[in-house]
């Protein structure tokens, strides 16, 4: 044997060493066959698969999650195909019958022609990362979530109630469907305050909102603070009539709250004033005249003695 002859094979053993005790998993098919012509061993530690278990493409696609397969397996064969050097994230299914998240790095290996004569690659386990990441994920949507409520009462906020507005003008456009939103005020509420304290108030807040929330409302409709003691009903699909019930059950269910309110004006129970706002969206107007308009008849209600509700 040559010196030649006997570097290669102890080079091949050191780099055969050096894969086999890494944690990524090295493997190798062959492209013409799809078959697997070197796998790690680490494959069974991760996977519990014995290493001579994995004999093709077959092997591989059939211990990935049904619902990652179809996505993967075309994107990695048209990569493939290209030549394109790619990576994969996948759920592999664990002869436990559990899962753990992979991602494959390949590499396309060409021939002297520029063919493609295998791909290479390495398998890691990012399981962890994953659950970094749908913690970081699901702790951006509490913040996002957040972000949309008013801090006191749990209502959506502002910023909110000007996003839905938004989005349900638009689908009011394209639907041809009317959108309605009621401007609610708790009437004498300074009063309120006056007699029992801001914290009181607070409370006062939380129950209205608590009262109409759960009970008036639709899933789709949306109740925000707009302000103070005022806040703003957005129901999308809902013409005059319908709008002009809601806020009639609005009123009766406060009234059957029976909030007492010795200092107001109107009753000694809490009341409250709304005006109503209709519109078929369109190009022409934009969604803030629903707010412009149904503050506008809120004024008028609180102007003609409070306790009512001003629809046109």
């Amino acid at each position: 044997m040559s010196n030649d002859t006997a570097a290669m094979i102890v080079d091949s053993a050191v780099y055969k060493t050096l894969l086999e005790s890494t944690l990524a998993i090295p493997w190798k098919i062959d492209w013409e066959t799809l078959r697997f012509a070197y796998i790690g061993p680490q494959i069974e530690r991760l996977l519990g698969w014995p290493q001579g278990s994995w004999l093709s493409i077959d092997d591989w696609v059939e211990r990935m999650h049904p619902e990652d397969r179809e996505r993967v397996v075309n994107f990695c064969v048209a990569q493939s195909k290209a030549g394109i050097d790619h990576e994969a994230d996948y759920r592999a299914l664990k002869a436990d019958g559990s899962y753990v998240w992979i991602r494959d790095v390949v590499h396309v290996v060409r021939d002297d022609d520029g063919e493609v004569e295998s791909l290479i690659g390495f398998m890691f386990d990012i399981s962890e990362r994953k659950q970094t990441e749908e913690r970081l994920l699901r702790l951006q949507r509490e913040l996002e979530a957040l972000s949309y409520q008013d801090g006191l009462t749990g209502a959506a906020n502002r910023r909110r109630l000007d996003a839905v507005l938004e989005t349900e003008w638009a689908s009011g456009r394209r639907s041809g469907r009317p959108l309605s939103l009621i401007m609610l005020d708790i009437d004498c509420f300074k009063q309120y305050n006056d007699r029992f304290g801001h914290l009181a108030g607070d409370d006062c807040l939380r129950r209205v909102v608590e009262v109409v929330g759960t009970s008036a409302l639709r899933p789709r409709d949306l109740l925000a603070r707009f302000g103070g003691e005022e806040f703003a009903l957005v129901l999308p699909e809902t013409d005059r009539d319908a709008a002009l019930r809601v806020a009639q059950r609005c009123r009766a269910l406060i009234a059957e709250a029976a909030i007492a309110h010795p200092a107001s004006e109107v009753s000694p129970l809490l009341t409250l004033s709304m005006g109503v706002a209709t519109a078929l969206p369109s190009d022409v107007v934009a969604p803030t005249w629903l707010l412009e308009t149904a503050d506008r008849r809120l004024y008028r209600a609180k102007q003609g003695g409070r306790d009512r509700i001003v629809a046109e």
